[in-house]
């Protein structure tokens, strides 16, 4: 049985029995007819995965781990806030006629900034410190970047992750300020787990442990018939997570450096409305 299902069934039960609606407040986010897009919602919320113990993905429904690879490596390799660096659609509604989305997620990560070792970004300063400074309390990244909010067609929801070494595992929190249960949690959690899990083979380190902090974890009002089916299923055994291990430079993977073997998930057939 998947782990994973379990923390999300747990999560949106507590959500769904003891969270507060926001029907009597004014909010950002509307539906497509333009309705507003109320939430039920739950603040702090903490989970943990072991990524020693199996791969965090869900069975409860298909996630499509490739394109969350494909996501990650577009923020954190590619360093882009341009969708036409990317090969899905989930940012088209954020992007301008040029496809940027302003100076958010991999933008920030790739400004170069000085240090005593000379001039790094966010991401090549961890990948130096993973190898030179293992020990150090001050490897994380920030993506909250308050000068440039006004620029961003969306401020950052996953912003921050701070990174620890231990007993030669890498584990990390990711720290989010928001996050929509029913289409975003699992595909964060995963992308995530690989980011760990791929930083961690660069370093020669092994994978630990996944802490998620989601501050606002929230379900939607047109989503609660959604989860309540899922939270029928009974969820199934996690795959196995297949890294090429041959790739010792953080730059060099590609979405067909990961595979999942024996995943297999419940169908989920209905079209899932997204608040902009």
């Amino acid at each position: 049985m998947s782990r994973a299902d379990e923390i999300y069934i747990q999560t949106c039960r507590d959500i769904l029995e003891h969270g507060d609606w926001d029907t009597d407040c004014t909010v950002r986010p509307h539906w497509e007819d333009g309705t507003p897009a109320h939430t039920i919602r739950k603040f702090g919320v903490i989970n943990r995965y072991d990524l020693q113990a199996e791969f965090p993905v869900m069975t409860l429904r298909r996630t499509y781990y490739k394109s969350c690879i494909d996501e990650i490596l577009w923020i954190w390799q590619k360093k882009s806030n341009n969708v036409h660096d990317l090969h899905s659609h989930i940012w088209d509604s954020w992007a301008d006629e040029t496809g940027s989305i302003g100076k958010a997620y991999g933008y920030q990560l790739g400004i170069k900034h000085r240090y005593a070792e000379g001039w790094f970004d966010q991401v090549d300063r961890v990948l130096y410190d993973l190898k030179h400074n293992p020990n150090s309390r001050r490897i994380l990244t920030n993506l909250y970047n308050f000068e440039d909010l006004h620029e961003m067609a969306l401020y950052p929801c996953a912003y921050s992750m701070t990174f620890h070494v231990s007993n030669g595992r890498l584990s990390a929190i990711l720290n989010q300020r928001s996050q929509d249960m029913l289409t975003a949690n699992n595909w964060n959690v995963v992308q995530y787990a690989v980011l760990v899990h791929m930083l961690a083979q660069v370093s020669g380190l092994q994978a630990g442990e996944l802490v998620h902090v989601i501050a606002d974890c929230h379900i939607y009002d047109r989503h609660v018939k959604l989860v309540e089916q899922l939270l029928q299923r009974e969820p199934l055994p996690a795959p196995a997570f297949v890294m090429d291990k041959s790739v010792t430079d953080f730059y060099a993977f590609t979405p067909e450096s990961f595979r999942l073997e024996n995943y297999r998930y419940h169908p989920f057939t209905e079209k899932i409305p997204v608040a902009i």
